[in-house]
Formats: structure tokens, C-alpha cells, sequence
């Protein structure tokens, strides 16, 4: 298969549960790639999601692993298999790839669980808003680099508003919700707009206000992604390096007590919404 210049997050995730895979069986590198009929080389780009792997090849791998997880195949063949290209791809050359990734990873995720300190999720944005926050990147963007961005993060959106959405559970402080990233017409919109969301029943926002005993979370923000099966969930996390995907089982069980540590110290999802509605009559 061709070489790939840039592997998107989603085929290196291939790679990494293929490596899994052969390593938790036992099984040398060159041993695999000699069943496979391929060279080491080859191998190791497969395991990096630089080189695909057919579907007859990543099977017969599976099977020389002993893996019965019939349901992980499964998943797994669908990943190499779909050669879906999607709305993100037309901002590839545009955007960093890392939007692009984290767009694809939410389209194939089967629900989305979030928890936001500083400002509002990205999927609950409205155009002002998220204009007013890629705003403050430094250096300062162009209107050509800002407008892009902007409508990136809009057209995210369509994982919890198309014809199957997603189920969205997120986690907003009540400093997220207060901070006026624009002026307080933006302010409002964006709270209505919130408010709006969670008509829907996919839809879940809880609220931390900042009188909250109990929480200590000040660096809890991350986005926790299922996977069609418990072994490819995924885990993002934004820091001073960067965004960064996690897979590895370990700190996937950490994202999850987070979040329910995190989720402990909200109000429920009625009183969220008056709490929120309570703060756009503020305005």
C-alpha cells in the first residue's frame, strides 16, 4: 500500500492496537511480517499507521495472535476498511492536523463525555464566541486563519445535531459560563445557545458552581471519546505541549475516575439548566 505523508490520530490508533495486538500475544515483529508475506520494515510503518493493512491480512494477524475478541476484530477491520473521507478533509492544508484528527475521532465515536473549566466546549460554541476565543491565539491569526477555524469548530457541531447524533454528556464550571470572552450580547447568545442544546435528549450539560465544596479539579479539563468497543476508547487532553490522544489503557481508567470524581461535585441536569438560565437573565 502507499506510504503515508502525515497518518491521521485515527490510523496511528490502527497501528498501536495492531502492535498490541502481536506484543500481548508474544510474537517478534519479523515473525508477524512473515506471515503477513512482507518485510519488517513494512511492518513496523503498519504499527505506526504510515502503511494500511488489508483486511484478509490484518485477520489472518489476529488469528496468528489468538485473538477471540471477535467484536475487537470486527472494529478493527472497520478501521482499515473505511475509506470515508469526511467534511474535515477539506480543511487538510488549512488547519493543523490536529483539528482534522479530532474532528474524525468524534465522527466515528459512539458518545462524547467532557469537562470544560475555562470556557465553554467547543461543540457548544456559537460563531461569536468562538471567534472572540481564537481571537486571543498568539500571534495573532489572520482573518484568513481565523475564519477557517471558526468555521471548523461550527461545522463540529454536526456530531450531536445531525440525523444520528451522538450522546454528549459535558462538565462546565460556572467561571466558563460567567467569563465575557466578547460583550454581553455574546455572552447571552452563548448561554441560550446552551440552553437550547440541552432541549435535546442526547444532550447532557451539568454545571460546577464555584461555591462548590468538594472540588479541586482546577486542571480537570479533557474529552473522553467511546469507541465502538471498550479497547479503542479514546482520551484527549490539551496542554502546554499541545493536544494529545490517549489510548493506552492506564491513563484511559485515570480520564474515567476524573470524570466521575469531576461529575460528583455537579448539580444535576435540571438544576444546571436553571442555574444557567438564572445567569442569561443576569445579562
Amino acid at each position: 500500500m502507499t506510504m503515508r505523508n502525515q497518518p491521521t490520530a485515527r490510523q496511528m490508533r490502527l497501528g498501536s492496537e495492531l502492535r498490541r495486538l502481536r506484543e500481548a500475544a508474544g510474537k517478534p515483529a519479523k515473525e508477524v511480517a512473515g506471515l503477513l508475506a512482507t518485510s519488517s520494515a513494512h511492518m513496523s510503518q503498519i504499527e505506526a499507521g504510515s502503511s494500511g493493512i488489508s483486511e484478509e491480512r490484518l485477520r489472518r494477524l489476529a488469528a496468528h495472535c489468538a485473538c477471540t475478541d471477535q467484536e475487537l476484530i470486527d472494529a478493527l477491520v472497520t478501521m482499515t476498511t473505511d475509506r470515508t473521507r469526511g467534511w474535515w478533509d477539506e480543511y487538510r492544508g488549512v488547519l493543523p492536523p490536529v483539528n482534522l484528527d479530532l474532528a474524525e475521532m468524534e465522527h466515528h465515536a459512539t458518545f462524547l463525555r467532557e469537562v470544560v473549566i475555562a470556557y465553554v466546549p467547543g461543540l457548544l460554541q456559537t460563531p461569536d464566541y468562538a471567534r472572540a476565543v481564537f481571537g486571543y491565539m498568539r500571534p495573532e491569526l489572520p482573518e484568513s486563519e481565523l475564519t477557517p477555524r471558526v468555521e471548523h469548530r461550527m461545522r463540529r457541531h454536526s456530531v450531536i445535531e445531525g440525523e444520528r447524533p451522538t450522546s454528549y454528556d459535558a462538565i462546565v464550571h460556572e467561571f466558563a459560563l460567567r467569563v465575557r470572552v466578547a460583550d454581553r450580547q455574546v455572552a447571552r447568545a452563548q448561554l441560550l445557545r446552551i440552553l437550547e442544546q440541552t432541549e435535546h435528549q442526547h444532550v447532557k450539560v451539568r454545571v460546577i458552581p464555584t461555591d462548590q465544596d468538594g472540588f479541586g479539579g482546577a486542571g480537570a479539563s479533557m474529552m473522553y471519546l467511546g469507541g465502538p468497543v471498550p479497547q479503542l476508547d479514546t482520551g484527549l487532553r490539551e496542554g502546554a505541549t499541545g493536544t494529545a490522544f490517549i489510548d493506552a489503557e492506564p491513563q484511559l481508567r485515570t480520564l474515567r475516575t476524573l470524570f466521575r470524581k469531576v461529575e460528583a461535585a455537579t448539580l444535576d441536569c435540571t438544576a444546571s439548566r436553571d442555574f444557567i438560565h438564572r445567569l442569561s437573565k443576569e445579562l
